[in-house]
């Protein structure tokens, strides 16, 4: 069973729809009791990370998922939920994450290209992982973001994409994955990203 972390700050129902078409048996966790009997947990994210995180930390979320991933389950952040998983971000001030994976959330540079990151664009895998298995180096996926991600750890990085700077895109480590585009959108390439946590990972 998979856990849809909802904490009012989340674009739930395309992540769900997608992964109850990939046959996953699905709900949406709208009390953090609800994750007790969850075998992995997806955490979702639109909008800037202060709000969001505070949302989080508001509906009583953080313990948990620090519990669920002690206990070895398998958490897969998305867009904004992937940047939750790292020590913090300074969009819009200094703001503490989740601590899961070490690193930081930063803008992108201003001389670089336009911001928000908005389209398709590829990721370049820099080691195998089961969360990729099926997907090509180069393959492209669709992303909405004007912040990345700097991992401490070059080790937790399975992709990066190209937009002016080298930036992390996909992530895991033990039980802490992470995608920065939206699998849900991005078609025949995140279908089987969400697919393999589904039925590759265990």
């Amino acid at each position: 069973m998979i856990a849809v972390i909802d904490y009012g700050a989340g674009n739930l129902r395309s992540v769900r729809n997608t992964l109850s078409y990939l046959g996953a048996d699905v709900i949406t966790a709208a009390a953090p009791d609800q994750l007790d009997d969850a075998d992995k947990i997806v955490l979702p994210g639109v909008g800037a990370f202060g709000a969001g995180i505070d949302a989080l930390r508001a509906a009583g979320f953080e313990q948990p998922l620090r519990d669920a991933v002690e206990a070895g389950v398998l958490l897969l952040g998305i867009c904004l939920g992937m940047q939750y998983l790292f020590e913090s971000s300074d969009e819009m001030g200094d703001h503490r994450g989740l601590g899961l994976l070490p690193g930081r959330v930063t803008r992108f540079p201003v001389d670089g290209p336009k911001v928000p990151h908005i389209g398709w664009n590829q990721l370049h895998i820099q080691r195998s992982d089961p969360l990729l298995a099926g997907v090509d180096s180069g393959a492209y996926a669709y992303f909405v973001h004007s912040y990345y991600v700097e991992a401490g750890d070059p080790g937790d990085v399975l992709a990066t994409t190209d937009y002016g700077i080298d930036f992390v895109s996909v992530v895991r480590r033990g039980s802490v994955c992470g995608i920065q585009p939206h699998p849900e959108k991005s078609q025949l390439v995140g279908q089987q990203i969400l697919r393999n946590f589904v039925e590759n990972i265990p």
